[in-house]
């Protein structure tokens, strides 16, 4: 059949089971806006408040759902409005597919009005990039796109198309989804290595990173962690990959991650690292990271092996399949004294707060139990996303949305807007900071255009929160442009974009505020007011070992000595 350039995206859109698009209309991408107000009924699409928004809320529907999100935008702004939020994709592997429209052919070059090269702007931070020139190959095109975003390690591509193209037509022949058949790299040798350096391990430990997630690897790594009798930590990206209340569950490792699984990691035997990256926030200073441990790295990226520390040995694989096979061939482990000697490290250095006054931890922890854990979380980046990660126990994948890679401030909004509609039967947080709600605040109009039901936690400190830390413990309290005491309301915003807010200035009313926000059936705020110097433990200063992870306590030791 004969179609138009934008018939043929919506009808390949379908094809990939697309049923939700996040975008912003705008001059050359017309063509495609008339196609979808003539096909509602079959794509539903989400008018965001600002391009970014629409890229987060593809990014958050993608991480959640495990699909393909879709983000529509204009040439120009439009198109380099989307920017930070496909390097947010980018850096956190979720995949997306951005779609905007150019000048038409014969104006491409010439700096015409709202020209930009998208795909060429865009090349460092996505799997690949198209511009669409001609309407015979736009479908093959689309196609690719999609198979590109969600094979192997997934992540963000960007289709440009001239405007022309999406008013040309061209014989169109429907295709169905097919399914993605992964090339298996590793050996019988590669699982036989791993297993023999399992088994041979006295003080194992896993390390779990957001590949864990993405292959759907849950109940191998529950199998895999019980098999061999080690304990388990994880990154922001792994959050939910191993059930948090798990008794080999030690936290999370890094800058702010648990002293039992930072000193735990200082001294296993065997690192095992599944679906991990090893990240700078993880692993602190590398010349001191696991000095006492082999390295098994299992990873689908050949690109991340040795790349920031150097294995003992690897395996490139789909993670899913790989731990399948391990635990059909390891022998039941059993590392008793290991075990407790990482508990005894559990009861010494419990992850503890203030108990009297308000605080984000008592937020967190009450969210927690509101919910039973089932709810999806999703975070801005800051001391709250630090929180949200140390206190609510994750018990499954997909559950925490948060900018680990990228650390993209604004982010949480839009991300829970796009989980909530691809999951309505969920319980959907954004936890926010006062500087991160000021990103990306206008969101709130859209979540209350459509009336989503999703609960905006806005952690109002007065200041920017992790950089104060910093400051603080850093640079001699020269708070420099962190403070944000102005007459900004935040309640008063809220509603004024059309949503329920509820202000929080005591502990007692935490609760009351989160049942009444959690049973209503649009868009609420909770202005959570708590002390601008409340900090974030355990901390590992930028550039030291993990080993070397201090908190309030040893401050106070430090400084009465």
């Amino acid at each position: 059949m004969v179609l138009t350039g934008a018939q043929i995206v919506l009808e390949c859109l379908k094809e990939q089971g697309v049923d939700t698009v996040f975008g912003y209309p705008g001059g050359t991408i017309l063509n495609v806006y008339d196609e979808l107000y003539k096909q509602q009924d079959s794509i539903r699409h989400i008018l965001t408040s600002h391009e970014q928004g629409a890229a987060h809320a593809a990014d958050g529907y993608a991480r959640s759902t495990g699909k393909v999100g879709v983000c529509l935008a204009t040439s120009g702004p439009g198109s380099t409005n989307l920017v930070t939020g496909i390097a947010t994709a980018y850096m956190d592997s979720v995949p997306i597919v951005a779609i905007t429209c150019n000048v038409s052919l014969p104006l491409l070059g010439k700096d015409s009005f709202q020209e930009v090269d998208i795909a060429g702007i865009t090349t460092p931070i996505t799997k690949h990039g198209y511009i669409v020139k001609d309407v015979k190959k736009l479908a093959e095109t689309i196609r690719k796109a999609f198979d590109i975003a969600r094979s192997g390690r997934p992540g963000p591509v960007v289709v440009d198309i001239t405007k022309d193209v999406t008013a040309n037509k061209c014989d169109y022949k429907p295709m169905k989804e097919e399914e993605i058949e992964e090339t298996i790299d590793f050996t019988d040798d590669d699982i036989k290595t791993a297993v023999k350096m399992i088994e041979k391990s006295k003080r194992p430990f896993i390390y779990v990173g957001g590949g864990a997630v993405i292959s759907g690897a849950e109940k191998e790594l529950l199998e895999f962690a019980e098999r061999i009798q080690a304990p388990v930590c994880d990154t922001l990206m792994g959050k939910g990959a191993f059930n948090g209340h798990h008794k080999l569950y030690t936290g999370m490792i890094g800058m702010h991650g648990t002293k039992t699984s930072n000193f735990g990691v200082s001294e296993c035997d065997l690192l095992i690292t599944l679906g991990a990256r090893f990240s700078d926030r993880v692993i602190g200073n590398a010349k001191t990271f696991a000095k006492k441990a082999k390295i098994l790295q299992i990873d689908i990226d050949a690109a991340e092996i040795n790349k920031n520390i150097r294995t003992d040995y690897y395996i490139v694989g789909d993670l899913k399949e790989v731990l399948s096979i391990i635990n059909d061939r390891v022998s039941q482990q059993n590392h008793a004294e290991w075990l407790e000697h990482i508990a005894e490290y559990e009861k010494k250095f419990p992850m503890t707060y203030d108990k009297k006054g308000l605080t984000c931890p008592y937020v967190i922890e009450e969210l927690d139990k509101a919910t039973n854990g089932d709810a999806i979380i999703t975070t801005d980046v800051g001391q709250h996303q630090m929180w949200a990660a140390q206190f609510y126990k994750y018990k499954h994948p997909r559950t925490f949305l948060t900018s680990g890679g990228l650390g993209t401030m604004g982010y949480g909004l839009g991300a829970a807007i796009g989980a909530k509609v691809g999951n309505p039967d969920k319980k959907v947080i954004n936890v926010a900071g006062d500087g991160c709600f000021r990103m990306n605040m206008n969101e709130l109009a859209t979540a209350s255009r459509y009336n989503i039901p999703i609960v905006e936690i806005v952690i109002n400190n007065q200041v920017l929160g992790m950089v104060r830390q910093w400051q603080t413990l850093f640079y001699d309290k020269h708070y420099s442009n962190t403070v944000l005491t102005d007459k900004v309301d935040y309640c008063k915003v809220a509603e004024g974009l059309g949503c329920k807010a509820i202000r929080v200035k005591k502990r007692e009313d935490v609760r009351p505020a989160i049942d009444e926000a959690l049973k209503s059936n649009g868009p609420v705020l909770l202005d959570v007011c708590i002390d601008p110097d409340e900090k974030v433990f355990p901390m590992v200063p930028a550039g030291a070992s993990i080993s070397e992870a201090f908190d309030a306590k040893d401050l106070e030791d430090k400084e009465r000595a």
